[in-house]
C-alpha cells in the first residue's frame, strides 16, 4: 500500500468523521475538511489535531462545499502543504426529514446545492490536479435510496442523493481515459454512528406540516423513524462505511470495485443497482464505448 494524500468532505461527524480517521490510522495523509473551524466545528477540528498529535496525518481544512473560493482556497492550502493530491471522499451532505410538500423549493435548492452542487465544485477544484498527474480516485458517498426500498418524508434528501449518484456514474465515464478511477459508496441505513436524524432540516412551512400532523399522517414522523430503528440490528457499526472506504483506497489502481454495498437493512439496493449498473454498461459496449468501464492504465 502507497501512502496516499486524500481530501474528506464534510468530515466534522458521521461517515465523514470515520473515514477520515480510519484513512489516516491505516497510513494515509488525510485533510478532513468542514465548515467553521474556528466556531461550530471548534471543538471537532481540535479533537483530529488531538489525533495528530498522537501521530497520525491527520489535518482539519475549512472548506465549505457550497462557496466554490472556499473550495479553491482549501485545495490551494491542501497543495501547498502535502504537495499533491491522489484521493477526493465526496462525503459532505444535509439531510431533511418531514412531508414532501411541506418543503419549499428554496429548500429542495438549498439541499441539491449541499448535496450535489458541493461535489461539483470539488470537482472543480481537485481535477485538473489529478488529470495532470494522469491518476487519482474519486470516491463518492451515496444513499442506498437511490436504488432499493425507500420510507416517505425524505423525498428532497433522497432526490438529491440519487442526482448525486447520477452524476458519479458519468464522472466515472468522463475520467477513464484521463486514468482516475470512481468507487461509489453505499450506506444503507445507520441509526447510530451518525448524526442524520438529529442534524435533519425541517419543512420551512409548518403550516402545511401542521395539517399533515393534525390529519391521516398523525404521528407518521415518529413512526418512520421507530420503523427505521427497528429494521436496523443493533450490531451495525457506522465504521464499516469507514472501513469499506479504506479497503477501496489501498486497493490496486484498476482493481477497485465500482461500486460497495454496506447495508445492514438490505433494502435491495445491491439488487437494484446492479441490474442499473449492468444496463448502463450494455449501453457503452453497444455503442462501442466500453473503454470507458476501465480506467487508462
Amino acid at each position: 500500500m502507497s501512502r496516499q494524500t486524500i481530501l474528506v468532505t464534510g468530515a466534522s461527524s458521521g461517515f465523514g468523521r470515520l473515514a477520515a480517521e480510519a484513512l489516516a490510522r491505516a497510513g494515509h495523509t488525510v485533510f478532513a475538511s468542514m465548515r467553521d473551524l474556528g466556531g461550530r466545528n471548534a471543538g471537532n477540528a481540535a479533537a483530529l489535531r488531538e489525533l495528530a498529535a498522537a501521530g497520525l496525518s491527520l489535518h482539519p481544512l475549512e472548506l465549505d462545499v457550497q462557496s466554490q473560493p472556499s473550495v479553491d482556497a482549501a485545495l490551494a492550502r491542501l497543495l501547498a502543504e502535502a504537495g499533491r493530491l491522489d484521493v477526493v471522499v465526496h462525503n459532505a451532505g444535509h439531510m431533511v426529514f418531514g412531508p414532501a410538500e411541506a418543503f419549499t423549493p428554496e429548500q429542495y435548492a438549498e439541499l441539491y446545492d449541499v448535496n450535489v452542487l458541493g461535489t461539483q465544485r470539488v470537482n472543480r477544484a481537485a481535477l485538473p490536479h489529478l488529470r495532470r498527474q494522469g491518476r487519482g480516485l474519486l470516491v463518492w458517498v451515496s444513499s442506498s435510496s437511490s436504488a432499493g426500498g425507500t420510507p416517505p418524508y425524505l423525498a428532497p434528501y433522497f432526490g438529491a442523493k440519487a442526482a448525486m449518484d447520477a452524476i458519479a456514474v458519468q464522472y466515472a465515464r468522463e475520467l477513464a481515459r484521463w486514468g482516475i478511477e470512481t468507487s461509489i459508496i453505499v450506506p444503507g441505513a445507520f441509526t447510530q454512528g451518525t448524526n442524520h436524524f438529529a442534524h435533519a432540516g425541517a419543512p420551512a412551512d409548518a403550516a402545511v406540516a401542521a395539517e399533515y400532523e393534525a390529519g391521516p399522517y398523525a404521528g407518521f414522523g415518529e413512526q418512520v423513524q421507530r420503523a427505521f430503528a427497528a429494521i436496523v440490528p443493533k450490531a451495525a457499526d457506522a465504521g464499516a462505511v469507514a472501513e469499506a472506504i479504506v479497503q477501496v483506497v489501498d486497493a490496486p489502481c484498476g482493481q477497485r470495485p465500482f461500486r460497495v454495498h454496506i447495508d445492514p437493512t438490505q433494502d435491495g439496493a445491491d439488487v437494484g443497482f446492479a441490474v442499473l449498473d449492468r444496463l448502463r454498461a450494455e449501453m457503452l459496449h453497444r455503442v462501442g464505448l466500453g473503454d470507458l468501464l476501465v480506467p487508462k492504465g
